[in-house]
């Protein structure tokens, strides 16, 4: 280990004048915070001072090393501070200190600082290396003075082939199913073009892929977190780290590459509460709301997806002459996939609310939601042990409450005595969460529980005429930004009225979904002048990304000709969702594509609306678009 390989320019103070021995320490203790290698000032600055009290590092000459090996040292490193007036260390030969090294080594790792101070005392010997040093305008200078001493001294440093990443990346979206990925080859392809190495990690609905390692993380020279949902951010804790949105690593991955390599990105400090936020504290609230509320959706997804479908397979196999008021449960197999079907769909609430709770405090909200999500869910209030349910909305606000109430009983919890660490999120934030979580959903269920009712009658109230215009409405809104926020607000509505037992407005948001990548393929088929061959060839791919309900399949259209592309989408989009509402098709799954529709109720009505909405769009699109060859 050579000293240039733990001294950083952003790790040097030149010509500074603290007052006293303790302000300098408290420098150095800075900048080794500032560099990412103490990921806790106050705790190393103890190991520090513990070390002074044994002896101290004032080694005369105007020459101070003070060094610790201690829990809060992340990595190992080193600081460098001149003091031309010169500052009293407690020097042995009792001269001020003028040139001083602060060396952390961690707790569990070698001997590292024992080996950097031995080769710092043979360098520092020699008077005019300390007096260059001392001279050094800047902090470039002084590195270069260090490293031309160390080969005179130590040699050249071996030279060994890099075999980790330059730049690492993480990648999720909500879903996990397609801005994931794409976000991950985005950023992979650009690295590649500019020359650097670069390896991400996506996080899709699968599980996370392409695990980034410890050797990985602690060799790089930073990691890009490009995701809209939750993540593990503890693993990068002392590391730069850019924190963006999952649309940003696709639509910006020279200017995300750019800001790692030129150093423009803070250093992270996990602080063990939310793991997901890496610059939280540089985003809108309503953006942060965004992201609790899609952690809640992305994990309740499963629970919907598999639950409806087997619903759906129930109704598709009874018969339904044997007792109309038990369809679905007429015959032992349709009596199974009802059981199995429902099982699985009512954890949807309390899996909503638990995931947004806990994505807003940790691993302690996950309880205080999940129960605030069942109590919604059954509609308990003060008076009664079952009242009128409170949906999808009492679960979003036994989600967040949930959430934001544990994040205040930590705060309460914070002037408790340390002995009590232990016992806090064991006993007092589950009990105490969990107590107020039910006073306050029971008090509030009747309230929301009527405002579920009135929106449930309200949609099964409409007129054809307005069902048709909610259906263009959601269908619409699922391409003006192609897994965007409009996209998932409409998602969502169409979710939540699943579960309320309006399975129409599903349907138009699902159809409307499939229309942009559709649109896409057909015109990249049928009007070849339009594009070019490149486009042509992806295309092809746009129609299994469309027919499985992958609307971001055509997003990289949409970025290169958003003016053509996103109306002619979004009218397409519009048409299909308004067809599929006036046909009276249903869907009781939130997903699937072409896969679930054995399961859509009224599945031809609903191929016309696909078919008419795909044409509706690719005419359009195809005639705003002027041939290549004029």
């Amino acid at each position: 280990m050579r000293v240039t390989d733990l001294l950083k320019k952003d790790a040097i103070a030149l010509n500074a004048s603290p007052n006293s021995k303790d302000e300098a320490l408290q420098i150095l203790v800075d900048l080794h915070a500032k560099v990412g290698n103490v990921n806790n000032k106050e705790e190393y600055k103890k190991g520090i001072l513990a070390r002074e009290e044994l002896g101290t590092t004032a080694i005369g000459e105007g020459l101070a090393i003070p060094h610790a090996k201690n829990k809060a040292v992340v990595k190992p490193g080193l600081t460098a501070m001149t003091v031309p007036a010169g500052v009293d260390c407690d020097a042995m030969d009792g001269a001020p200190s003028k040139l001083i090294f602060m060396i952390a080594a961690p707790e569990q790792g070698g001997d590292v600082h024992l080996e950097v101070l031995s080769n710092l005392n043979v360098m520092l010997m020699d008077p005019v290396f300390r007096q260059r040093l001392l001279d050094a305008k800047t902090s470039e200078e002084f590195l270069s003075i260090i490293n031309e001493k160390e080969i005179e001294k130590f040699g050249e440093p071996e030279k060994k082939e890099s075999k980790g990443y330059r730049i690492l990346a993480v990648t999720a979206c909500p879903t996990g199913i397609a801005h994931t990925f794409m976000a991950a080859e985005s950023l992979e392809l650009k690295a590649k073009d500019l020359g650097y190495t670069l390896k991400a990690e996506t996080n899709g609905s699968g599980g996370a892929k392409n695990i980034l390692t410890k050797e990985e993380i602690a060799a790089a020279d930073g990691i890009i977190v490009a995701a809209d949902k939750n993540i593990d951010m503890a693993r990068f804790d002392g590391k730069p780290v850019l924190k963006v949105k999952v649309a940003d690593g696709i639509h910006k991955p020279q200017e995300l590459i750019e800001k790692i390599i030129n150093k423009e990105v803070p250093i992270y400090h996990h602080s063990g509460e939310v793991s997901s936020e890496g610059n939280e504290g540089n985003e809108s609230f309503g953006r942060q709301l965004y992201k609790h509320l899609m952690n809640g959706v992305s994990h309740m997804l499963p629970f919907v997806i598999g639950g409806g479908i087997l619903i759906a397979l129930a109704f598709l196999l009874d018969d339904y002459s044997i007792d109309p008021a038990n369809f679905g449960t007429n015959t032992p197999v349709a009596a199974f996939f009802k059981r199995v079907g429902g099982a699985a769909f009512n954890f949807m609430l309390p899996i909503l609310a638990g995931y947004i709770a806990m994505s807003i405090a940790d691993r302690p909200g996950l309880a205080i939601g999940f129960v605030g999500g069942s109590i919604a869910s059954t509609g308990m209030t003060l008076t009664a042990e079952t009242g009128v349910p409170a949906g999808f909305l009492g679960a979003l606000l036994a989600g967040f409450i949930g959430g934001y109430l544990v994040v205040g009983l930590k705060k309460l919890c914070n002037k408790l005595p340390d002995s009590l660490e232990g016992i806090k999120p064991v006993l007092l934030y589950p009990l105490f969460g969990i107590f107020l979580i039910g006073l306050i959903m029971c008090a509030i269920n009747p309230a929301v529980g009527g405002l579920n009712t009135a929106l449930t009658d309200a949609l099964n109230s409409m007129g054809s005429g307005s069902k048709v215009l909610l259906g263009c409405v959601v269908g619409g809104m699922m391409s003006i930004d192609m897994g965007g926020p409009f996209n998932k607000a409409a998602y969502v509505f169409g979710t939540a009225s699943i579960a309320n037992g309006n399975y129409d407005i599903m349907a138009a948001v699902m159809v409307g979904g499939m229309i942009p990548p559709l649109v896409i393929a057909l015109s990249t088929t049928f009007f070849k002048n339009r594009w070019t061959e490149k486009d042509r060839k992806s295309g092809l791919v746009n129609y299994i990304m469309g027919l499985c309900f992958i609307s971001e399949g055509a997003i990289p259209y949409a970025a290169a000709d958003p003016l053509r592309v996103i109306p002619s989408c979004i009218i397409g989009s519009a048409v299909a969702g308004g067809i599929s509402m006036a046909m009276g098709c249903t869907l009781r799954a939130p997903h699937g594509g072409i896969f679930v529709f054995p399961v859509v109720g009224n599945v031809l009505g609903y191929v016309i609306a696909l078919v008419v909405g795909s044409v509706v769009g690719m005419l359009i699109l195809s005639l705003l678009k002027k041939p290549l060859n004029k």
